[in-house]
């Protein structure tokens, strides 16, 4: 039996979660070894003056995450393999079409953040109708994260508005930005979700040529000239689906563009998270007279919290326009999601699932690159939800195909195009399977077909 007694004194997280990255701690540092049978239950609360139900739950938990296997009679043992099991969530179709975060971290943390928020005094809040921008303490919430994580400079409780998603934030930014039949320029390839809101609503999306830069100055210009159009959608930071983030000089170029054209700006920010240490400002901050910006927390922290939130320039015009359509598509932004994240944005526990998340994509991104190697484009930053392996329409098309046989999802390549000249290719989504096992598994299956396409494939990789 080991004599094994964990250092659980540092951090605010509750007891029973120390214990389990003490746990994590010491098979990752060689303290624990595989095969090393744990203290009994009783023992160990007994040893560190716990009570035998939090150190039940922690055993509970790191056997979740796949540290540690448990037997009746026998005990508790350090797992052979120190990474998590495959999930069951991953029998059947390997889903690599749909892009959300590793989903552990915030499913580990769901029980708590809803067990405090019965405490606070503005639980009854809830149940009532928000003002149409949000209750308060949600946009104080938003204005903190934005500054927090996404480098905001502008984001303040009085600015902010609160929305359902990113998707209803850029269906509001539309709406009080162009008219059904009006022209919405975007990148050549984008978020597929766009075209979704663009088919739905009646706009008609120009897309601009891209370059290895992301989207062209020159083209946003000469597209801006000829359709007329007034409003520019763009997502900056590891753009979906070519990962490409911008540096400041573009940035610079694509505003200066929209000065002379008078373009307003949609900024979606989904990403920002995600980006390296000394990325470019912010178009809200480098234009806030023209710039609205969309950001949630659905791909840092969890998608299923349907929270959003809008920045909008100091224009009380659009400002009015976004609220009125907040009351005519469902009179008020729902509170109770929102009042999760809140306790989360002040208790630390949103910044411990992002940086779960964000340690666990970067993980993921190196497996990516690591199995795929020359056919998938350098992400603009070092870690990313997503993926892009360039490749001619074709070639995709049959990889898609080939995938699907082989029980593997991917998104479908035509789903980002809106112009001809797009970039094609392939967007493999990294977060949506459970367990590193089951996306090195898809990843090793998707090389293989790679390297047996044929010469048509072969060719068409850069």
């Amino acid at each position: 039996m080991k004599d094994w007694k964990p250092d659980i004194s540092n951090g605010s997280a509750p007891v029973y979660e120390r214990l389990v990255t003490a746990l994590e701690g010491d098979v990752r540092d060689g303290r624990l070894v595989p095969g090393d049978r744990l203290p009994p239950q009783r023992d160990l609360a007994h040893r560190l003056s716990l009570s035998v139900g939090t150190v039940s739950r922690a055993y509970v938990e790191a056997e979740r995450r796949g540290f540690i296997s448990s037997h009746v009679g026998r005990g508790s043992f350090v797992a052979d393999r120190a990474r998590p099991h495959s999930s069951p969530h991953d029998t059947g179709p390997l889903d690599m079409a749909h892009n959300v975060p590793p989903l552990d971290p915030a499913e580990r943390w769901i029980g708590e953040g809803l067990s405090r928020v019965r405490q606070r005094a503005d639980l009854g809040t809830a149940v009532n109708y928000a003002p149409p921008e949000g209750l308060a303490s949600i946009r104080e919430a938003g204005a903190s994260w934005l500054t927090r994580r996404h480098g905001m400079t502008r984001a303040t409780a009085d600015r902010v508005i609160q929305c359902n998603g990113g998707q209803h934030g850029l269906a509001l930014a539309f709406a009080a930005l162009a008219r059904p039949g009006d022209t919405i320029l975007c990148e050549a390839a984008t978020y597929p979700g766009i075209r979704t809101l663009a088919d739905h609503a009646g706009y008609r999306l120009q897309g601009v040529a891209m370059d290895a830069r992301g989207i062209d100055p020159e083209a946003l210009s000469r597209c801006a000239r000829e359709t007329g159009a007034k409003v520019l959608v763009i997502i900056p930071t590891l753009q979906n689906p070519t990962t490409i983030t911008l540096d400041a000089a573009r940035r610079a170029d694509i505003i200066e563009v929209a000065h002379a054209h008078d373009l307003m700006i949609v900024e979606d920010d989904a990403y920002r998270v995600f980006a390296d240490a000394g990325a470019a400002d912010c178009f809200a901050d480098l234009a806030p007279e023209r710039t609205l910006m969309v950001a949630g927390v659905s791909k840092a922290v969890a998608p299923g919290l349907r929270l959003g939130f809008l920045l909008p320039p100091d224009n009380e015009d659009i400002r009015d326009r976004l609220l009125l359509g907040i009351r005519a598509f469902g009179y008020s932004p729902p509170s109770l999601g929102g009042l999760v994240f809140s306790q989360w944005e002040q208790d630390g526990t949103a910044d411990r699932i992002a940086d779960d998340v964000i340690v666990e994509s970067e993980a993921r991104t190196q497996l990516a690159s690591s199995i795929l190697g020359k056919a998938m484009a350098v992400p603009g930053a070092g870690r990313s939800l997503h993926v892009w392996m360039p490749m001619p329409m074709l070639d995709a098309e049959r990889l898609s195909a080939r995938a699907l046989r082989a029980s593997i999802a991917l998104t479908p390549p035509d789903g980002p195009i809106v112009d001809t000249l797009a970039p094609s290719g392939v967007r493999l989504c990294l977060g949506g399977l459970r367990s590193r096992e089951a996306l090195e598994r898809a990843l090793n299956d998707i090389a293989a077909m790679l390297t047996t396409a044929g010469g048509s494939a072969a060719r068409g990789l850069v």
